[in-house]
């Protein structure tokens, strides 16, 4: 498969002047572009829902928008067992970010930032230091130290490797879909490219949309609500179920 440029990533080196030119201080120029592009559709998506909602009832976009928002809010209450505003925004705003990032590649020229390890990283710890926060918040922080010592202290080392494990988990389960998704793709694509009658059978037969629809945006969206779901249910683990005795009153 010669001339096959899957991993071609180009990177800047902003520490190079000084010397530095280790691959850990290099920025993937690849990611930050498409992760401003997806920044960008956010911010005008935003202000396009805003006069969306203002609109009459029966209207058929404000219907959609409004099921959305409705849905999230009905997840958050059955998981929590409460509605919270501050948790229903973070979780929300989590999955509209992941989903646009996994399925940007449906526009020519741009690829999933998801695909970057990088940025799954990033999200799952964001994700476990609002999780952790809010169990500080929500019980104290000297009850939330003697979590790690049950149920005797020499479970530590096990308690603190299994709370840093589920960053792995999350960042690895979303690079390691996305990225297996768009290189089976960019195979199949690579393979039929340059053979017009491989190009004319997969667009006749409807192989190449469905390839660019499932990798493109269905397992996106799928990939974006698991992500969203486990930090919801991490959440409510950690503010309500690791704490029996305390769930009465939490706000």
């Amino acid at each position: 498969m010669e001339g096959f440029d899957l991993f071609d990533t180009h990177y800047w080196q902003p520490l190079a002047q000084f010397g530095y030119t280790n691959a850990f201080f290099n920025i993937s120029r690849t990611t930050v572009i498409n992760t401003w592009i997806v920044l960008a559709i956010i911010f005008v998506t935003g202000i396009c829902i805003r006069s969306i909602i203002k609109r009459d009832p029966d209207d058929i976009l404000r219907y959609v928008v409004m099921s959305f928002i409705v849905t999230f809010k009905d997840m958050v209450d059955q998981t929590l067992g409460f509605f919270s505003l501050k948790h229903f925004a973070f979780v929300a705003s989590l999955f509209i970010y992941i989903v646009l990032c996994n399925c940007i590649s449906i526009i020519p020229g741009t690829e999933e930032p998801t695909r970057d390890l990088n940025t799954t990283l990033a999200l799952g710890i964001i994700s476990f230091l609002y999780v952790q926060i809010y169990a500080i918040k929500a019980h104290g922080l000297l009850t939330y130290i003697k979590e790690f010592f049950a149920p005797f202290f020499l479970m530590l080392p096990l308690n603190v490797i299994g709370k840093l494990a589920t960053i792995i988990s999350m960042s690895f389960r979303l690079f390691g879909n996305i990225f297996g998704g768009s290189t089976i793709a960019a195979i199949y694509f690579r393979i039929i490219y340059g053979a017009p009658w491989l190009e004319a059978l997969g667009s006749f037969t409807g192989i190449n949309l469905l390839i660019i629809l499932f990798f493109g945006i269905f397992e996106g969206v799928i990939q974006a609500f698991v992500f969203a779901m486990l930090t919801l249910t991490y959440l409510s683990t950690a503010i309500t179920h690791e704490f029996p005795e305390e769930q009465e009153g939490i706000p």
